[in-house]
Formats: structure tokens, sequence, C-alpha cells
């Protein structure tokens, strides 16, 4: 995994610039599907893009914000295949990766300071999903679709 796709809404720019800075400097090549204009936007359509492109890359991840991060994790659980995890604290950027295979970390960038998002980001892209007993369980995830 070489790729992240990142994508926000209007309330995110700080956060998601400061997130792509800290990831290129890391090594990996930021692709960013978010707003960087300022102007309202919908996090929605944003969220959906994102995991559109994660899926497409299945060995790649994303990284979602917005205001709380609850909305655009809703819209990119939309996308088949798409496994975004609402995390705040460094436990749950574990347990979403080792549990759920999240390919996705959503969080809230009205909600945490900047230097958090960078410790759960890192926390996040440096666990690996457990498999075993959750692999059938994100497999039923994965399958599911009306």
């Amino acid at each position: 995994m070489n790729k992240i796709y990142i994508a926000n809404d209007h309330t995110a720019i700080e956060m998601k610039n400061a997130i792509k800075n800290h990831l290129e400097k890391k090594g990996y090549e930021v692709i960013d599907l978010g707003n960087n204009d300022g102007n309202s936007c919908n996090y929605a359509n944003i969220g959906i893009t994102l995991a559109e492109a994660v899926v497409a890359d299945e060995n790649n991840k994303g990284i979602a914000l917005c205001g709380t991060g609850i909305g655009i994790s809703i819209a990119a659980n939309k996308v088949k295949g798409a496994r975004a995890g609402l995390v705040y604290e460094v436990q749950t950027a574990e347990l979403t990766r080792q549990h759920n295979n999240a390919n996705i970390l959503a969080t809230g960038a009205r909600l945490i300071a900047v230097d958090k998002a960078l410790l759960l980001v890192d926390t996040f892209l440096n666990t690996e999903f457990e498999g075993g007993r959750h692999q059938e369980r994100v497999g039923t995830l994965d399958e599911y679709n009306k």
C-alpha cells in the first residue's frame, strides 16, 4: 500500500492538508478527492466518491473527513466493499482495522485536534487485520447489498 485516498468537506480543509503533508513525508502517494476552496459542499457526494476510489483500488486505503466524521462515513459505507470506521481514539483506530478490516478511516475535524488525527491515521495505517473469527463477519458485510 503506497497510495492513500483522502477526501473532505469544507469543514476539514486544514486537517486534510496536515494529514496529506504528513503522509507525503512518509512516502505515501496521496490522492486528494476533497474540497479545497472552502465553499460549502455535500459531504455525502464526497464520501461516496472516496469510497468508490478505495474499492476500485483495493490494496489501498482512504481517509474521510467532515465536521464530525459521521455523515461522510455513512455515505462511504453505502458503497459495496467500503468499510469506513469512525474513530476518535487510538483504540478504535486499531480495532476498526483488526476486527473490521476497515479500508477507510473517518473522523471529525470539529471534534479532534490535528495532532490527534495524525496519530489516528498512523495507527490505522500501521495496524493489520487479524482475520480468523473476524473474517466471516467482514465477509458478511462485503456481500450484503440490497
